[in-house]
């Protein structure tokens, strides 16, 4: 049986409506919840004493349930003759002063200012469909009259699913004609939908309360579980915090009924009139399996969300694997925010984890899963803003026994720009934490460093130049692992200087010096003064995130940028490059481009990250020449890691880079 309308406009036709409730006959048909879900909201803003009107009643038993717990002075109307003799037939002899009307909500013969309240559940929303002219003329009917017969302090009460026309239309009368303006989540009424296994929207209650005159617009909302309520400026911010809170809710009600494929949606959680995100929750769906659990949450350690198994699609990919979960809600929290125990924050999450189930979840206790039983350390050592990278942080993090100093560009907070391992050292009347300079955390700077010691080796003294510093860990360890080496390090940026200099324990010096410099102007000026090096790496990052490009810039692979390049490496010096690509499309073209200036390109990917580190090589410089240079040399780098416990065994990175090199 077709009960609901097929389109939206038959929503305000008449005609539907009698023929809605001689079909439906004397069952309730409750739009948005009923008296129990609703009455938390409605007994804060009706009294007892006060005079009511119920608007495009219906069948609804919210006029008698208010009527039996003690409001005496209702009057309902509606528009269906149908359902108004329904309703008397229902109640006339049990609740006789319990009025039912009928009568055109857009034309009412009441007099002016004759209730304290207007009572609207899902009126406006039937009586608006759409945008059109002829729609908002008769919104602006309706509601001139609900002006006209609330008396001064009355309240308007709608409850609505509030669509972005009718919040508009909202929001551009009450608020413009001397109305304060509040909008409240009514949970209760979406709960009981849930429960019932209905799809479900958010359920609004908007509350609009008349004065002959306010000093400046009141525009109030409440979408958390509690009293407080967020104060805003704009009926645009109000317009856009209804849309974030109604695109979660389809979200999870989406997700509820259906898997992601193999794939994952994301949702920032906010509290309360915190602009900043409070939590990332990723929810990640795998080819399910029936020997696993089918829902779990895992919580991210504070500080550890920029890791490769939390940053990555692939990566939270693989934790839902190795999990062996077929649904995983990965939450990472973000900084500027105090955490409390790692109990606190489950109880924090409990409501939207368990609204990201899966329906058909039969155990409604669900399991928190994390590294280990606390939700880990940050602390923020500097926060700082650069012309050049714009805001940034730097922040100590503990993993496990071991403690790393991290530089972020707030504009890509999941990629970690720069970080160190940091140690202790101890004397006889204190302790003091240091960075360790002769270990690098980044994989591919080991690569990178290979290379260079491949290009060094058999000239001495030699030369390197690295176009982007950074926190300067990269330039450290070249200095510690090449000790006969000069390095002339180059960035754009002097606040990154500072950076590297206080925080990463860059010490410049006559083998380190640091050159404050647009990158492609110095590799022109020093080609055409005639320089020479033995190496020179790119491993700077771009600000651009529109070309599917993360490092590096677009314009340093430019052919006049390559050709400098080329003349300052010679025939046998090797160019390094760290390239990030998104956009795996980007990639033939920069090969190709690569190959018509050198000689020799090789490559090696990295695993587990978007690196991947190309050296090129001149005339003088052919594949079989690196493999026989890697191989000379690998004793000696092999001693150095070792010696120095960078990462795990030295001859591992070594062997692993020289049997994965492919030549391009």
């Amino acid at each position: 049986m077709n009960l609901l309308p097929k389109s939206h406009k038959e929503f305000s036709q008449k005609e539907y409506w009698d023929s809605f409730f001689k079909k439906r006959g004397a069952k309730a048909f409750e739009w948005y919840g009923e008296y129990p879900e609703l009455s938390t909201h409605l007994h804060k803003y009706i009294k007892e004493q006060d005079d009511i009107l119920v608007t495009g009643c219906g069948n609804s038993t919210l006029g008698r349930d208010l009527y039996d717990i003690g409001y005496h002075k209702i009057t309902n109307i509606d528009i269906s003759q149908v359902v108004i003799r329904q309703m008397l037939s229902q109640t006339e002899k049990e609740r006789p002063n319990l009025k039912y009307l009928q009568m055109d909500a857009l034309d009412m013969s009441f007099n002016d200012e004759s209730f304290t309240v207007v009572v609207d559940k899902g009126t406006l929303d039937a009586l608006m469909p759409d945008s059109t002219p002829e729609t908002l003329t008769k919104i602006e009917t309706y509601f001139t009259e609900v002006q006209r017969v609330l008396k001064l302090a009355g309240r308007y009460i709608c409850v609505t699913l509030l669509q972005e026309h009718i919040l508009q239309a909202l929001l551009d009368y009450f608020p413009n004609n001397n109305w304060m303006f509040r909008v409240v989540r009514c949970f209760e009424a979406e709960n009981k939908a849930i429960e019932n296994g209905e799809n479900t929207m958010p359920v609004f209650v908007v509350i609009c309360t008349k004065f002959k005159a306010l000093p400046r617009r009141i525009l109030e909302v409440n979408f958390s579980t509690g009293d407080k309520m967020q104060r805003f400026e704009t009926t645009e911010d109000v317009m856009v915090h209804v849309a974030n809170v109604q695109r979660a809710a389809f979200v999870c009600s989406s997700i509820k009924r259906t898997t992601i494929q193999e794939d994952e949606i994301s949702l920032d959680l906010y509290k309360g009139e915190i602009s900043k995100p409070r939590f990332t929750v990723y929810v990640v769906d795998i080819k399910p399996e029936a020997s696993n659990a089918q829902y779990a949450a895992f919580i991210v350690p504070q500080g550890r969300e920029a890791e490769w198994l939390f940053s990555t699609k692939s990566g939270r990919q693989h934790l839902t694997k190795v999990t062996k979960t077929n649904r995983l809600a990965i939450v990472t929290m973000h900084r500027g925010h105090n955490f409390g125990t790692f109990e606190q924050v489950q109880t924090e999450l409990n409501e939207t984890v368990c609204n990201l189930a899966p329906s058909s979840l039969k155990n409604k206790k669900i399991p928190y899963l994390s590294l280990g039983s606390d939700v880990g350390s940050r602390s923020i050592k500097v926060e700082g803003k650069s012309d050049f990278s714009g805001p940034y942080v730097v922040e100590d993090v503990q993993i496990d026994s071991n403690k790393f100093r991290r530089l972020f560009y707030l504009s890509s907070q999941l990629v970690i720009q720069s970080e160190a391992k940091l140690k202790t050292i101890k004397t006889k009347k204190s302790a003091k934490e240091i960075v360790d300079l002769t270990h690098l955390t980044c994989r591919h700077h080991v690569y990178m460093s290979v290379a260079a010691h491949l290009a060094t080796r058999k000239r001495q003294p030699s030369s390197v130049a690295v176009v982007g510093l950074g926190g300067g860990g990269l330039c450290s360890f070249l200095y510690k692992f090449l000790p006969k080496t000069r390095i002339t390090a180059v960035d754009i940026d002097p606040e990154m200087l500072e950076v590297a200099t206080k925080w990463f324990g860059l010490v410049q010096n006559e083998r380190l010096k640091v050159v404050i410099q647009d990158g492609v102007e110095f590799l022109g000026k020093m080609a055409a003064a005639g320089e020479r090096w033995d190496a020179v790496l790119f491993d700077v990052d771009s600000k651009d995130s529109s070309i599917g490009m993360s490092c590096p810039p677009q314009q340093f692979l430019e052919e006049e940028v390559l050709d400098n390049v080329a003349k300052l490496v010679a025939d046998s010096g090797f160019f390094v490059l760290n390239l990030v690509l998104r956009e795996c499309s980007l990639r033939p073209a920069i090969v190709d481009k690569l190959r018509r200036k050198f000689k020799t390109v090789v490559s090696y990917k990295l695993a587990e990250d978007l690196n991947e580190v190309l050296v090129c090589g001149g005339e003088k410089v052919d594949f079989g020449d690196v493999k026989k240079r890697f191989g000379e040399s690998s004793s000696d780098i092999n001693a150095f890691f070792k010696r120095n416990q960078l990462g795990s065994d030295g001859n591992v990175h070594v062997e692993e880079f020289l049997n994965n090199l492919n030549i391009l």
